[in-house]
């Protein structure tokens, strides 16, 4: 008895040392947090995008048309002119001695006309008396046709001396912006050299010139019939290097008549008003124009879309923070919004904010959050408000990483 005494409280023991040394269970993980949005719905415009060049509504190349060494050049680079102003002058004196020459055969030959006219009408009454030979007057007659057509020829080699001086005084043909000059005092210009000088570009409309893939044109041509008459009809939208948006919309100027068949893009050319005169030519932008309108589309933030091997979703939160992968299509995009074509409904809530931390199925912690929409997100893209921009393949839109 006392043998099992023994054994029973040494199992008492070792049953209270065991239990002494278990640990207690962790407390369950709090549910992550995370932060939701409802999805939006409103009609955007579907636009496409194409890289352009700006060039001045007009462009005169100034060149030198008489010869001689550059005298002066009477402008400031890089500044505005008024047609008629005086850009640069060229040494006359050659020409001035040219005018004085032709001047001095115009006056030579207008002397030997004078003489021809006085024989003819000395031998005129001689001859009707039979008092000189016929053959003599018709000799004096033909020398003042041939003295009044070198009058003629002198006048004119005197006019065209005159006009070569002028041509030493070089004006602004238009009102416009005056590029640097090519040339400066000193240099030998004009002549056979077909000298260019400088430019003067008009840039106030400033007109871009752009590509666009040919199914895009039968698009936007298409669209502009359906909607003529409307306020937005045919017009453009000039995104400028820093991603600033133009704030003048512009008009198109023409179609190129083919398509090029190498790229299969037709060259366009648009007009925006530049009264800042801000945008110069030979910039780049993109051209933004519209070319389709979406109506009740659903919109989501690009960081709220997940891609994985070229799979999109979201994560959708129920009315109990019940966390339901979903995948979706998605489609253009409008500011730092993207339009989802299939996968979600209006109403709906998806994580904006913590989308690396959920699974499908989880619990989460949600905070409610409003979608930045309108200009802001728009002007924060580059985009103009409610345009949506198709991406050249879903792929090159941003998404979220996993």
């Amino acid at each position: 008895m006392k043998c099992r005494a023994a054994i029973g409280m040494a199992l008492m023991t070792a049953a209270v040392l065991a239990s002494g040394c278990e640990k207690a269970a962790p407390p369950a993980p709090a549910p992550p947090q995370v932060q939701v949005a409802t999805v939006l719905q409103r009609d955007v415009p579907i636009t496409v995008e194409s890289i352009g060049q700006t060039l001045g509504s007009v462009e005169v190349e100034v060149t030198a048309r008489a010869e001689g060494f550059l005298q002066t050049v009477d402008f400031k680079e890089g500044t505005f002119v008024k047609k008629g102003d005086l850009l640069y002058t060229i040494d006359p004196s050659t020409l001035e001695a040219a005018l004085a020459k032709a001047k001095g055969q115009l006056a030579s030959a207008q002397a030997d006309l004078a003489r021809a006219s006085q024989d003819v009408a000395r031998y005129k009454p001689l001859v009707a008396l039979n008092a000189i030979p016929r053959q003599q007057y018709d000799t004096a007659v033909a020398v003042e046709r041939a003295t009044s057509a070198a009058v003629d020829a002198a006048a004119a080699a005197a006019k065209s001396a005159e006009i070569d001086l002028g041509y030493t005084k070089i004006y602004a043909p238009i009102d416009g912006l005056v590029g640097k000059t090519e040339v400066k005092a000193g240099n030998l210009v004009g002549g056979k050299q077909n000298t260019l000088l400088t430019t003067v570009s008009q840039i106030d409309p400033i007109h871009v010139r752009f590509n666009i893939a040919e199914q895009d044109y039968l698009k936007f041509a298409r669209s502009q019939s359906e909607r003529a008459g409307t306020q937005d009809a045919g017009r453009f939208e000039l995104i400028l290097a820093d991603g600033s948006v133009h704030p003048q919309r512009g008009d198109l100027v023409f179609a190129d008549r083919v398509v090029d068949p190498t790229t299969g893009t037709l060259l366009l050319e648009a007009s925006f008003p530049n009264p800042e005169k801000l945008v110069r030519s030979g910039q780049y932008g993109r051209v933004r124009a519209a070319v389709d309108f979406k109506k009740g589309a659903i919109l989501v933030p690009q960081r709220a879309v997940k891609e994985l091997q070229a799979t999109y979703t979201v994560a959708v939160v129920s009315a109990d923070d019940k966390i339901s992968l979903r995948t979706v299509k998605p489609g253009e995009r409008t500011g730092s919004l993207w339009v989802i074509e299939s996968g979600l409904a209006p109403g709906e809530n998806v994580v904006v904010e913590g989308l690396q931390k959920v699974r499908d199925g989880m619990t989460v912690e949600s905070t409610t959050i409003a979608i930045v929409d309108g200009a802001a997100a728009a002007a924060a893209a580059t985009a103009a408000p409610g345009a949506a921009v198709r991406p050249a393949t879903p792929a090159a839109a941003p998404a979220a990483k996993e």
